[in-house]
């Protein structure tokens, strides 16, 4: 059994270390209250946004539009990973970075684009672990906060249309945590362009559509959703990476605080057994000593 001294250094240590843990679940708490309400608050006008380009597709043949447009032949694949600068927010980035290897290695399996695909990075997390694997690492932005969400948005966003356009990439995949609730970030991966998808999730049939006036024509409208709904839909998924990262740290912080009153727990209980085995120890000896003289 550890001596005294060494239990009690150790209860005074699991103390220190459950200070901080429950400092970083106060902060992290704050922070993700902000992040969620960010997060839910700009849902609805996403998703609007998203409906209205799905309505106006319905309606109209886009086979034309270079956005619209799958390539004739697919050679390069560019996927936009979101995770965190930081750790301690249990399986936050890992089940997500688990989840990209394990998409790209399935699909390379089949599709010769999957077998080196480019990496568009964000957070230190993602810079850190597709580094160290060998992937092709493409833009890398660490240190992202949310005052810069609109300027990156802008920039990605007009590289990727422009690349896209070019021809020097023929798919784009987003890969991010949607935020669920406080417990639950669901690591999401789903395709960007092109964005003949949408049409297909909307599910509507010709027939079934009211027709509409469109003012001034349904070309220039969707010219100009196309814009809007890439800048709406990255800037959600960074809201909703920050929101489920905020959440996740709250939580491991407070599964760690738990585990530290346990430790100390069990650690004061083996302290007042070694004590009290002391104590007897030195009443046999006292009595022992009063016996032989």
């Amino acid at each position: 059994m550890p001596s005294l001294k060494v239990l009690k250094t150790r209860i005074g240590s699991v103390k220190n270390t459950q200070k901080i843990t429950r400092a970083m679940k106060l902060v992290a708490a704050a922070k993700m209250k902000r992040a969620v309400d960010a997060a839910i608050e700009a849902r609805p006008y996403s998703n609007e946004v998203t409906a209205i380009l799905q309505s106006l597709m319905a309606r109209m043949d886009t086979s034309g539009h270079p956005l619209l447009t799958a390539h004739d032949e697919v050679n390069k694949v560019a996927m936009v990973v979101i995770t965190a600068d930081r750790g301690l927010c249990a399986g936050f980035n890992n089940n997500l970075l688990r989840k990209v290897e394990n998409f790209v290695w399935e699909q390379g399996r089949t599709r010769k684009e999957f077998q080196q695909p480019e990496m568009v990075l964000y957070g230190k997390k993602a810079r850190s672990y597709f580094t160290t694997r060998g992937f092709n690492l493409g833009r890398v932005t660490v240190d992202l906060k949310p005052p810069g969400f609109d300027g990156e948005v802008a920039l990605v966003v007009n590289d990727l249309v422009k690349r896209f356009q070019a021809g020097e990439i023929d798919e784009v995949y987003l890969a991010f945590n949607q935020f669920v609730n406080a417990l639950n970030q669901e690591p999401t991966i789903e395709k960007l362009f092109p964005l003949a998808h949408l049409a297909e999730e909307a599910g509507s049939e010709p027939d079934e559509l009211v027709d509409f006036v469109y003012e001034p024509s349904q070309a220039a409208i969707l010219d100009h959703i196309l814009p809007l709904f890439l800048r709406t839909r990255i800037t959600q998924v960074f809201l909703e990476s920050e929101a489920g990262e905020h959440a996740a740290r709250m939580t491991a912080m407070d599964n760690a605080t738990r585990n530290a009153r346990d430790v100390i727990d069990s650690l004061t209980l083996q302290y007042n057994r070694a004590r009290q085995a002391a104590i007897t120890r030195e009443l046999v000896e006292i009595v022992a000593g009063a016996e032989a003289l």
